[in-house]
């Protein structure tokens, strides 16, 4: 061995260990270890919560579109949160939540339209019972029907098709996107149309009855914030059919003599067209939705 190795060695051997310069590198590496994992902890903690809010968030919004679509569906969904099988009890709880409407609704003041009737009163489409929205008062539906059978007799064969008419429960809850179906007394029709020249019995040119325009002047500009939607994009995927106009005049007729009838809403260019007039016709005005489409009808 060489008198440099030798140096070396007698110089590490005489040089003391350090245990507290350890004990301290141990206790620097273990607390940043500890914060290290206490980080990832609350990362992961964060990202749970971030996780579970956005689930009650999204559960909450779920429930407030079936509560303004259908009034009861947003109940129906909150039990149904209970539940492994959410899917399958939501529509259990929601069929018999609706059927219940049919002996709850009259505690109310409403009156549930049939959905199978195969009469000359009938619902345009079975999407309006699936959503409870064809309740009204016993007035509204003693109009009606007698309108509709009036219709059948001075035209045989003749359809009259009811729309949104109100939700089974509570004076004041909208019944979207209308402004004013919120109480049982007030319920739209759709037009009669024809083809060719012939009447088509339970038609209409769209198919929930709503949004396929007659066109014709209007005192109604473009603006903003408004309901009046004239949908231009969609008018040329509907039907081409043509305004029934006897049997729509006639019905207009039978409204405006009609003593329990108050108001009806129907835009002026048709009552023009038509040359019908009563103090009973209104113009909605150019923020509500647009009546060329359908009759307003109310107490």
């Amino acid at each position: 061995m060489t008198a440099d190795g030798l140096a070396v060695k007698l110089d590490a051997a005489q040089k003391p260990s350090d245990p507290i310069g350890q004990k301290t590198t141990y206790a620097a590496v273990s607390g940043q270890n500890c914060l290290r994992e206490t980080a990832s902890l609350e990362a992961l903690a964060g990202l749970r919560c971030s996780q579970h809010m956005a689930k009650i968030f999204g559960h909450s919004l779920w429930i407030l579109v079936l509560t303004l679509l259908t009034q009861v569906g947003g109940v129906a969904w909150l039990l149904a949160l209970w539940s492994k099988h959410r899917l399958v009890v939501f529509a259990v709880l929601y069929v018999a939540l609706s059927a219940s409407m049919l002996w709850i609704a009259p505690l109310f003041g409403r009156h549930a339209l049939s959905c199978f009737e195969d009469g000359p009163l009938q619902v345009q489409n079975p999407l309006y019972c699936v959503l409870n929205r064809t309740y009204v008062s016993p007035d509204i539906n003693a109009i009606l029907v007698e309108a509709a059978d009036t219709m059948a007799e001075q035209y045989p064969g003749t359809v009259t098709l009811v729309l949104d008419g109100s939700f089974p429960l509570f004076d004041g809850f909208p019944l979207l996107p209308h402004l004013s179906h919120d109480d049982g007394n007030k319920v739209d029709l759709a037009f009669y149309y024809a083809e060719g020249g012939s009447y088509l019995p339970g038609q209409a040119r769209s198919p929930i009855g709503y949004f396929a325009f007659e066109e014709g002047p209007t005192p109604c500009g473009p603006a903003w914030l408004t309901l009046r939607w004239n949908m231009t994009w969609l008018q040329p995927m509907l039907p081409k059919y043509d305004l029934e106009p006897e049997r729509l005049r006639a019905l207009l007729r039978v409204l405006a003599d009609d003593a329990r009838v108050g108001k009806v809403l129907i835009e002026p260019h048709l009552l023009e067209r038509l040359d019908v007039a009563s103090p009973k016709f209104r113009f909605q005005g150019c923020r509500a939705a647009r009546h060329d489409d359908h009759i307003h009808l109310q107490l």
